[in-house]
């Protein structure tokens, strides 16, 4: 099986690639647009059976830094319009989804390989900064699992193209207020690496 990692900066590349060599991983970018432009450009130049959004991010308890979480599905949660009634998201608008589903066999047996927490990840424009917006995203998607900025624009590209999407993150801090001094980056990279060897292992299933 042929797998494309997309990672948003370099050094989630370089833990990838250092636990993982065989595996092909590329920078796509910041955001969801970076990644989907990204993301679709190396997947119109090569084939791929499965591509994999990867890298740190911001989990919802019980997740502590260091944890994996893995899509269920990956949900662009702020994609839609803020009405007086609140938020109400792309879909009800009439204007396509927000939300991509992984395989689930895939989304189970990464869970089971990585031995991480299974739900939806989330992937916003803007990250979350206060314990208000954390507790609305969790109103709206109670088995959130993980906050991320590029997974909904990698999952867009694979299905253009109809090639399965997968998205694994390392927790490196807790969605809400911002307290930079609790975050715990190199952590969440090391787990990155381990978890991505997982991915590398022969029989995985797309």
């Amino acid at each position: 099986m042929r797998i494309l990692v997309v990672t948003a900066v370099a050094a989630e590349r370089d833990a990838i690639t250092a636990a993982a060599p065989a595996l092909e991983v590329i920078v796509g970018g910041v955001g969801p647009a970076a990644a989907a432009a990204a993301a679709a450009v190396a997947l119109s130049a090569a084939p791929y059976d499965l591509v994999v959004s990867a890298g740190i991010a911001g989990g919802f308890a019980p997740l502590e830094p260091g944890d994996i979480a893995v899509a269920a599905s990956i949900v662009f949660a702020d994609l839609g319009a803020m009405t007086d009634v609140g938020f109400v998201p792309v879909s009800e608008l009439g204007f396509g989804s927000e939300r991509y589903e992984v395989p689930p066999r895939l989304a189970v047996e990464l869970t089971d390989r990585v031995g991480g927490h299974l739900g939806t990840i989330l992937t916003v424009a803007t990250v979350t900064g206060s314990a208000e917006a954390a507790q609305a995203l969790l109103d709206r998607h109670p088995d959130a699992v993980a906050e991320a900025m590029e997974g909904a624009g990698v999952a867009a590209a694979a299905a253009a193209v109809g090639i399965p999407c997968a998205e694994i993150r390392a927790i490196s801090n807790l969605v809400g207020p911002r307290d930079r001094a609790a975050w715990r980056i190199p952590e969440a990279l090391t787990a990155l690496g381990r978890a991505a060897a997982s991915i590398n292992e022969a029989g995985l299933t797309a």
